[in-house]
């Protein structure tokens, strides 16, 4: 039986268009399969009611995805922030390393330019040698003389002297540097043993162990900078020479290290008594300024972290005394900062004598003299001297050869300029060799460097520009034709004011604060801040004392190996085995 049509098209018009013709067919068969009307009319019914659930069901949206959260987005923005972060970072270190290590080649010499030959490695001359200007366009042959091929870090030569940093850690060869110069720089390891200022030459030995065929010779020079430093004062003090430790190059440090564990393995020998025990184990520094102070801090560190697990039948018997001349140690520090020194290391069972002066140094004692003027004889181990600086014999024949000028005790008398007295045109002194208003420390070195790399660039640029001029004027003289004539002079009337425009002007020092660590990671500082210092001390000055010297270093190999270093100690411990 046919079921209505009307019902039909009504059926069809309660489905999607897009599903009409298709349900309509459907509704069509199971009313023809039903035969009856009734059993039509029961169809219809149910298939209304499907058909209207189903029509319901498509004209639904499909429910919306879960709200992720907040939290959720928010890690995985800073794990994709990390990782685009540490595979840039590691990238550029790379290519960093892979540059310094590779400085490609260089230009070849202008025989047209001057020569200037730098004396010495130490502060002052690397200073000058690292900066940019200085590329040997104001000479033709740059010349570097030294004793040793490689800058030391002198603040830190106290935490090599414990173990606490690797010798190869703070220091970096002078090729590392030269080679990265524009031009060749010839690098000679050597020590100077005359400088002429009349004929303008230097002579130089070599003073390793092997030996060639040719082992002593002299250049000439047209500018010398002469940045060879001082040694140490001992102040014709019986013994110091003979029986104490210095702490200036870093054979001094190695030299300590092996002695003071030398000291240690003697007093754990079977059969010493009490007395040679508490012999060995007293060590004396001898020095209140940042060296002697710094070194007294190491080796408490030294004590109390590692010695204290490794020899725990001695560790208690180590004494450790400093000993200075003046009132108080570190004088160039603030009252403040002193007194905050002397209660850290009375914590630290450190002994400070001040106003105690050393009459002589005994292979077993160290004879001193008391604030009271009394002597008295002090049984030690090891005595280390960081006191004074004296001028090398280098220096003081050279001095010997402008008496009526240089006649102070201190060193090179220099004018503003760091101009050598009479030598004014050719010799620059820089540094501890010098007789200056300012501490010999290495900021001050490092800032005359800085300002001689300045000078000497443009005194180039001066030679450059009255050679030229010569030659304009030259030319204007001997040109026949007008025309030529009146544009040669024009240009010498341009050099001129370029020339006119080139001053050099004095050096003057600008201080940027002092440091000095204690031990117990603690440290000092004393900075300059608007018109008066802001003085500190303490565990976060201690930070601040790492990552100051971490960024003063002068390249990244070595950041990463003195940094690599601290990490080591921090989770092995210093390592007492010695060679």
């Amino acid at each position: 039986m046919q079921f209505p049509r009307s019902q039909v098209i009504l059926l069809g018009r309660s489905l999607p268009k897009s599903r009409r013709s298709w349900r309509s067919s459907s509704v069509q068969r199971q009313l023809l399969r039903s035969g009856s009307p009734s059993g039509a009319l029961v169809g219809a019914s149910t298939l209304r009611r499907s058909l209207a659930t189903e029509s319901s069901n498509v004209s639904e949206p499909p429910p919306p995805p879960p709200r992720q959260s907040k939290w959720k987005g928010f890690l995985q923005f800073v794990g994709r922030a990390t990782l685009i972060t540490t595979i840039g970072g590691a990238g550029a270190f790379y290519y960093i390393t892979q540059r310094e290590k590779h400085p490609g080649p260089q230009m070849p010499f202008d025989p047209e330019k001057k020569t200037l030959v730098v004396l010495g490695s130490g502060w002052g001359a690397t200073s000058l040698l690292l900066k940019p200007w200085i590329q040997l366009t104001s000479t033709s042959h740059q010349v570097v003389v030294s004793p040793r091929n490689f800058f030391l870090f002198t603040p830190l030569l106290p935490s090599v002297a414990v173990g606490t940093l690797n010798t190869r850690s703070i220091i970096q060869s002078i090729r590392y540097i030269t080679r990265h110069k524009t031009r060749n720089v010839s690098v000679i390891e050597a020590e100077a043993t005359d400088v002429d200022p009349v004929s303008k030459t230097i002579s130089f030995k070599d003073s390793s162990d092997i030996k060639g065929a040719v082992s002593s010779t002299t250049v000439p020079y047209d500018y010398l900078v002469y940045a060879v430093g001082a040694e140490t004062q001992t102040f014709n003090i019986p013994g110091v020479k003979e029986h104490a430790c210095f702490m200036k190059e870093l054979n001094d440090a190695e030299r300590f290290q092996n002695e003071f564990l030398d000291c240690l393995e003697t007093a754990a020998f079977p059969g010493q008594d009490a007395q040679e025990v508490e012999r060995l184990l007293h060590m004396v520094v001898v020095g209140g300024g940042p060296t002697g102070v710094e070194l007294s801090g190491e080796l408490h560190d030294f004590l109390e972290n590692d010695l204290k697990s490794w020899y725990p039948e001695l560790a208690g018997k180590i004494r450790i005394t400093l000993v200075e001349a003046l009132p108080s140690v570190l004088p160039t520090f603030s009252k403040q900062l002193i007194n905050y020194t002397e209660s850290t290391f009375k914590e630290s069972k450190i002994d400070i004598l001040t106003k105690t002066m050393v009459k002589e140094v005994k292979e077993r004692s160290v004879v001193l003299q008391m604030p009271d003027k009394s002597i008295q004889e002090m049984p030690c181990g090891l005595v280390v001297w960081a006191a004074g600086n004296r001028g090398r014999k280098v220096t003081q024949d050279l001095m010997a050869k402008l008496p009526d000028v240089q006649n102070n005790r201190r060193g090179i008398v220099v004018d503003e300029y760091l101009r050598m007295k009479g030598a004014e045109d050719s010799i620059f002194a820089i540094g501890d060799c010098t007789a200056t208003a300012y501490a010999p420390t290495a900021q001050v070195a490092s800032q005359q460097g800085a300002y001689l790399a300045r000078q000497l660039h443009q005194m180039a640029k001066r030679d450059h520009l009255e050679e030229k001029l010569g030659k304009l004027e030259t030319l204007a003289s001997t040109v026949l034709d007008e025309e030529e004539k009146k544009k040669a002079l024009q240009e010498v009337e341009v050099t001129k004011k370029q020339l006119a425009k080139i001053k050099l002007r004095p050096f003057e020092y600008s201080h940027q604060g002092s440091l000095a660590y204690i031990g117990s990671e603690k440290a000092i500082a004393d900075l300059p801040f608007m018109n008066g210092n802001i003085a500190t001390g303490g565990v976060a000055t201690y930070l601040f004392w790492r990552s100051a010297y971490l960024s003063t270093l002068f390249s990244l190999r070595n950041r990463v190996l003195v940094a690599t270093d601290w990490m080591k100690v921090k989770l092995f411990g210093r390592d007492v085995a010695r060679e």
